[in-house]
């Protein structure tokens, strides 16, 4: 049974390609769950308006990353922590406390953007990564001063 994947699935193919599967897992599964298409005409024509169209608006968003880069590389954040004995903080500055210290800055991100490996749990100067785009990065720097 050939089938236009409308989802990318792992070990089957990515969105758009045209896959030969059995014909029970392409009516018992990848149907019902709208995973794929049968590879008709009608939806190859369709599937590559769709893929033109996703595209362009894809470029318009890259553009639109870039743009916001290069406004993010100039902000430098300032982040106020409670220090006990020996400079040690007390809690940790994490990717919502840099989302919002953002935010008072103008820019709206998303905390799930700001890519922490860890909560930072140290004074000191740190860059900090934000994933604006799957091809755009911006470093912003951010500073863990003591109160």
């Amino acid at each position: 049974m050939k089938l236009i994947l409308t989802e990318s699935i792992h070990r089957l193919g990515d969105v758009g390609e045209v896959v030969n599967v059995s014909n029970g897992f392409g009516r018992n599964y990848l149907l019902p769950t709208r995973k794929a298409v049968l590879a008709t005409q009608g939806n190859l024509h369709n599937l590559k308006g769709r893929l033109k169209q996703q595209q362009t608006q894809d470029v318009k968003d890259q553009e639109r990353a870039q743009q916001q880069v290069n406004v993010l590389e100039e902000v430098s954040l300032t982040a106020v922590v409670q220090v006990g004995e020996d400079d040690r903080m007390f809690g940790s500055v994490t990717s919502q406390a840099i989302g919002e210290l953002l935010k008072e800055k103008g820019h709206d991100i998303d905390r799930r953007k700001i890519i922490l490996d860890e909560p930072i749990k140290a004074l000191g100067i740190y860059t900090v990564p934000i994933q604006l785009h799957a091809k755009v990065h911006a470093n912003v720097k951010l500073w863990v001063v003591k109160e």
